[in-house]
């Protein structure tokens, strides 16, 4: 993980518009959040430009006014690519959303590079008044927010309180999933979903008994919100603590969920 972002930075730092613009490279995802498995193979780094940040659709400056520079949507897109082919040579640029840089056996990981922009959520209920994520848009216009800062801050704290568990049953959902979907028992689903469902389990489960007794109640509690006759799945929320986990844009569906958890607990041999 830390080559493949090391060397994405280089590549951007390399390219001439980019020198002295305001751009963050980092990991996101499983990788820095350590829910990271085998199957896990691409780590995902974005390029994301701070100079404006996107609200409701609209670009500003940070301080205030209507940005007026010359980041768009497309030229930072194509920034990102050519600073990419540039310095790695081969880019796979086809993807809706990432760039794709192949691996390199024994040198680094394949990597997904995703162009955003900062993006900020105005809330008065969250600390300071608002969120900050990041958003970026894909080749078909569509936008994706997300929140790879708040998703790794929450995350680690509940990992902390439930002395680590939490993370441990993370993996091992994931594990479960890539077996099943390799079976062809479920659809293969992206791996933050295992995340999303497992983050939404009460901390004290974790704690309870064993490392198996904290994944088999931890199931038992995921599959009790899934298949409420109050419909608790509707308030299940992300790692991050702001998007729900259920509804418009996510790449899943409750009834997802509920294939792969009675899936999980069959395959772990919890009973029928």
């Amino acid at each position: 993980m830390v080559r493949a972002e090391r060397m994405v930075r280089a590549a951007i730092s390399h390219h001439t518009p980019f020198r002295g613009a305001k751009v963050v490279v980092e990991a996101k995802g499983s990788y820095p959040n350590n829910t990271n498995v085998r199957g896990d193979s691409d780590v995902d780094v974005k390029v994301q430009l701070n100079e404006c940040y996107y609200y409701d659709g609209q670009s500003w400056l940070a301080e205030g006014p209507d940005y007026a520079g010359p980041w768009t949507k497309e030229k930072l897109r194509r920034e990102v690519h050519v600073a990419l082919t540039s310095y790695f040579g081969s880019v796979d640029a086809d993807h809706n959303i990432a760039f794709y840089v192949p691996e390199v056996p024994g040198s680094r990981p394949s990597a997904d590079v995703v162009p955003c922009f900062k993006y900020v959520l105005f809330d008065r209920t969250a600390p300071g008044g608002k969120y900050e994520g990041s958003v970026v848009f894909g080749r078909d216009g569509k936008k994706v927010v997300n929140w790879p800062e708040l998703q790794l801050v929450n995350g680690r704290a509940k990992n902390e309180r439930t002395s680590r568990r939490y993370k441990f049953v993370v993996r091992v959902l994931k594990n479960v999933e890539n077996d099943l979907a390799a079976q062809g028992v479920i659809e293969a689903l992206p791996s933050y979903f295992s995340e999303c469902l497992i983050y939404n389990v009460p901390d004290h489960i974790f704690l309870d008994g064993s490392l198996d007794d904290a994944v088999r109640e931890s199931l038992r509690a995921v599959y009790g919100q899934l298949a409420s006759p109050g419909m608790e799945w509707k308030r299940m929320v992300e790692p991050n603590g702001v998007k729900m986990v259920f509804g418009e844009g996510q790449k899943w569906n409750m009834q997802d969920g509920l294939d792969l958890i009675v899936g999980a607990w069959r395959y772990l041999a919890y009973g029928r």
